[in-house]
């Protein structure tokens, strides 16, 4: 009994030992096949991971047709693109024709203007007076002219009342200093500076004979202190020849201002007509036969709507690109250790993408604001015509990228490329000496030479003569000048020609010369492959392959099944 006892006890003693030990001694010991299962069941996993980011970033650059094998999905964007071209270039040409219409309205009323108010008009010829008599006799003129409109015109003019001084149709005004004695004898003036306006009104006959309608003949003007004489009207008028492109007819305000200057006090008055053109809807308009039609307005609403919906789907590509960047990086840094450069990550930012957007942005403003002219709520043309012309530019330059897709029409982009940087700092140097020309041939030249009035008259003149484009005349205008000036502006001229057409326009071409001749010699050697086209370029899956179809597509938006 006593040693069956101590046995007892000495076996839970045992026991006691064994669960007190630690786990790894206890029970049987694990075998070391698990522990190497499954540390190769987590290599085979992280090769997996590093294998579908391999598939996803070959199927991210990707062609449009290649991104079809691979997923079966259609390629809607690109068709989306190509629907965008036709419409926005139609949008375009619409627009085009019906503001060549406008435009010539207006220049065809201010010849007409000129004509009818200015004495003794001629096309392309400055006007200018030279005695009291002769600006008298223009002012008389003008207001004359004015008064008889209706009974000489060949257009349908109408008069605008209220416009005027004390709410009359036609304000005559003189601008002189508030005391001005200028003695020549002496050499001696006594100027105030501070201007004054000396202004009577006039109405048509035809709506109010005022007896004042006559004080314009006994306006004495202030020669020896006179700055400027100015005749301000307004006048209506109708454009019908939009009927012919199935428009409505536009109603249009002219405000005509004639101006005659005499701030020099040089002996000569300039005279030049200013006509500012504002166009609004005509009341009750009536056309007979002509339905009103909304065809235009939709077309427009459905090219924003088609530009907005690219806008959104290359916005969506752009934010792809961002993650799978963010995703690329960090694989590098947390599997490799390494950081990704520069060069790599912008491989993830499509240009073309970012093209498109402010493409599709300016059509959308412009189309809304085309809808605003169509409805005759806005007169804005020149700002429509420039979101509208820059838009469609933007979308034919677009084009290329898809011939960027294959190698033989590739060429433009890639020798672009490669030249860009070298020509923009070559540019930054040449530019430098450009302004300094700009700068002294304003200064030296611009009295004696009508090409260099301005500076960028000056700006225009030189790259003419970068281009070969003037030369002769440009030299044969700077005789007129005095012998020092003369031989000024020929050395002047002689050495930026030499300077800019022998040696920088030459270094120019050889720039882009070069970056091409770089280009196809690369061709023919192995070109540097950089980190994310060799770490790409490891994955030898075909589009055909069916290994980047995946089963996220069942449950995938309208917005993610539109792939380029």
């Amino acid at each position: 009994m006593t040693s069956s006892g101590y046995t007892c006890i000495q076996d839970s003693a045992t026991e006691k030992d064994r669960l007190l030990s630690s786990v790894a001694n206890y029970g049987s010991p694990r075998p070391t096949v698990l522990v190497g299962s499954e540390h190769r069941q987590q290599e085979e996993e992280e090769e997996e991971e590093e294998e579908a980011l391999r598939r996803k970033l070959k199927y991210f650059f990707m062609s449009p047709c290649d991104k079809y094998h691979a997923k079966g999905r259609k390629p809607f964007k690109l068709g989306l693109q190509l629907l965008k071209i036709i419409i926005v270039t139609v949008q375009l040409v619409l627009f085009g024709l019906s503001n060549q219409m406008v435009v010539t309205f207006k220049e065809e009323n201010t010849a007409a203007f000129k004509h009818l108010f200015l004495k003794g008009y001629r096309d392309n010829t400055p006007q200018a007076v030279h005695t009291q008599k002769e600006l008298y006799s223009h002012i008389n003129f003008t207001i004359e002219q004015y008064l008889a409109l209706p009974q000489i015109s060949l257009g349908q003019y109408a008069y605008v009342l209220g416009v005027g001084v004390n709410g009359s149709a036609l304000s005559l005004c003189q601008r002189y200093y508030r005391k001005g004695t200028i003695d020549p004898v002496n050499d001696t003036f006594d100027i105030d500076p501070h201007v004054v306006t000396d202004c009577i009104g006039l109405n048509p006959v035809t709506y109010e004979s005022a007896a004042g309608n006559s004080d314009y003949k006994n306006f004495t003007l202030k020669f020896y202190k006179l700055i400027n004489v100015t005749v301000d009207f307004q006048l209506k008028a109708i454009n019908i020849q939009t009927i012919i492109n199935n428009e409505i007819p536009d109603c249009y305000t002219f405000a005509i201002t004639i101006v005659m200057d005499n701030k020099a006090h040089s002996g000569k008055v300039k005279i030049t007509l200013q006509n500012q053109a504002s166009i609004k809807e005509c009341k009750d308009p009536n056309v007979s036969g002509h339905a009103e039609s909304y065809a235009r307005e939709f077309f427009d609403v459905l090219v924003a709507f088609v530009c907005l919906l690219s806008l959104l789907l290359c916005g969506r590509s752009i934010l792809r690109g961002i993650l799978l960047q963010h995703e690329y990086v960090q694989f590098f840094k947390n599997r490799l250790g390494r950081s990704v450069s520069w060069g790599d990550r912008m491989e993830f930012i499509n240009g073309w993408y970012i093209l498109l957007i402010v493409s599709d942005m300016f059509t959308i403003i412009g189309s809304f604001i085309k809808i605003g002219i169509e409805s005759k709520n806005l007169s804005s043309y020149d700002v429509c015509g420039i979101l509208l012309g820059t838009s469609t530019l933007l979308v034919w330059v677009g084009v290329i990228r898809y011939l960027s897709f294959f190698q033989k029409y590739n060429i433009l982009i890639v020798t672009l490329r490669a030249a860009f940087p070298n020509v923009i700092r070559f540019c930054c140097c040449a530019a430098a000496i450009y302004l300094g020309y700009c700068f002294c041939g304003w200064i030296v030249l611009g009295p004696y030479h009508a090409k260099f009035r301005s500076l960028s008259m000056v700006s225009e003149c030189l790259f003419s003569l970068i281009n070969g484009d003037d030369m002769f005349v440009t030299f044969a205008e700077m005789e007129q000048s005095g012998a020092l000036v003369w031989i000024f502006s020929q050395v002047y001229l002689y050495t930026f020609i030499s300077l800019f057409i022998y040696m920088v326009l030459s270094l120019f071409i050889a720039l882009i010369t070069g970056a091409y001749d770089t280009i196809m010699a690369q061709t023919q050697e192995q070109v540097r492959v950089t980190d994310l086209s060799a770490f790409i370029a490891q994955c030898t899956d075909t589009p055909s392959s069916g290994k980047f179809r995946g089963p996220e597509g069942s449950s995938c938006s309208f917005l993610c099944c539109c792939d380029w």
